[in-house]
């Protein structure tokens, strides 16, 4: 029998050990081949005359498959997973695209966001020229909640701050994702850059995206069941609540004049200003708790047909490209996932809606308050 050194058996054992490595990833429940969108296809030639990225769901798809990259990469950095066997570049590598920057938690060094750019050298090898029409330069990605120890503690407090207060702006992370979005738009031009973010991340995306269109940037974006419950909702409903009933009573009693105008009136008087509307993409599922508030209407709905993807929105109205899953009702966690979003026989109801908490979410971006107002001469 041949005698094996022990430098051979190290060897060998190294070697099994890579093997298995290679095979767990392979047969793990997040790999793309597992878990990942079935029926979309890489970009090829083809997407020069005909572009994918024209087509919406294929829209919604990438971008979802995005942000599980971004889930991913904070798993394998927690996991230690090397190049070799990393789960996330699977999820960006199909489409054409290449991590360029992550975007980390000071706090506890976690990941919550990553920056993809349209890769030029691996479209060039499937001999596309040309980055195909409706595909973005750059993407900024943001993932939500991760419950794993390591981050736990710095997601679950940005979730506590947006259910005391609904705003994430005191968080370190609204900062960084700001910051990088704005450089991309400027590096870039508006027009060729997109936000993304399921969760917690669509809850920043939103609040980041309107602080941009506060000053003239108009970046598109694509929310995935964004919280939309909060403290600061419920109490402000209640004040709604309140203040209707204080109408109906005031209407009730005899007024000493119709001409006469409170102080408290005018100072909340506001106007329309005209301004470049910001219509964000928003995908709710009704069994979904944390965001279905979204599908709550108005009072002055404006609908329209869920086969007119160019559907405009009514000027003068704060507005999102609403898409409501209709699978009917579903257990949370389900409801709440992001696989959803691509999979194969999702039905989706598109329309533009100005719901009650879309109206209160971006009607800041079209009215000034009446201390702003020029008074007349």
């Amino acid at each position: 029998m041949a005698k094996i050194s022990a430098e051979e058996m190290r060897n060998e054992v190294g070697t099994e050990g890579e093997i298995v490595k290679e095979s767990a990833t392979e047969s793990h429940p997040y790999a793309f081949h597992v878990s990942g969108p079935r029926n979309v296809s890489s970009p090829n030639w083809r997407d020069l005359i005909n572009s994918s990225w024209k087509d919406a769901n294929y829209r919604r798809t990438v971008m979802a498959c995005f942000i599980q990259a971004v889930y991913l990469i904070e798993l394998d950095r927690q996991e230690n997973r090397t190049e070799q066997n990393a789960l996330a570049p699977k999820w960006w590598i199909p489409f054409k695209y290449k991590l360029v920057e992550t975007l980390k938690d000071e706090r506890d060094g976690s990941i919550f966001g990553a920056i993809l750019e349209w890769d030029r050298s691996a479209a060039l090898a499937d001999f596309i020229v040309i980055r195909p029409s409706g595909a973005p330069r750059a993407v900024l990605a943001l993932r939500g909640t991760l419950l794993k120890s390591p981050t736990m503690r710095r997601d679950i407090e940005d979730d506590l701050r947006f259910l005391a207060w609904e705003s994430l702006k005191g968080s370190v992370r609204f900062n960084g994702a700001l910051k990088a979005l704005k450089a991309l738009a400027n590096k870039y031009g508006s027009n060729n850059v997109c936000i993304a973010g399921h969760s917690l991340g669509a809850g920043f995306a939103l609040q980041v995206g309107k602080s941009l269109a506060k000053e003239g940037i108009y970046v598109e974006a694509h929310l995935f069941n964004p919280p939309s419950v909060s403290l600061a909702m419920s109490f402000r409903n209640i004040g709604e609540k309140a203040g209707f009933a204080w109408k109906r009573l005031k209407a009730m009693l005899p007024s000493k004049s119709d001409s006469q105008i409170s102080y408290e009136e005018g100072a909340t008087t506001s106007i329309r200003v005209g301004l470049k509307q910001w219509v964000p993409h928003l995908y709710i599922n009704n069994s979904d708790y944390i965001c279905c508030s979204y599908t709550d209407p108005d009072g002055a709905q404006n609908d329209q047909a869920a086969d007119k993807e160019n559907a405009k929105p009514i000027n003068g109205q704060a507005a999102a490209k609403l898409f409501l899953s209709s699978k009917g009702k579903q257990k949370f966690l389900e409801a709440h996932g992001l696989e959803q979003w691509w999979s194969d026989n999702l039905e989706l109801q598109m329309a533009i809606s100005n719901s009650k908490l879309i109206s209160q979410q971006l009607k800041s971006l079209y009215t000034l308050p009446a201390s702003q107002l020029t008074p007349g001469k």
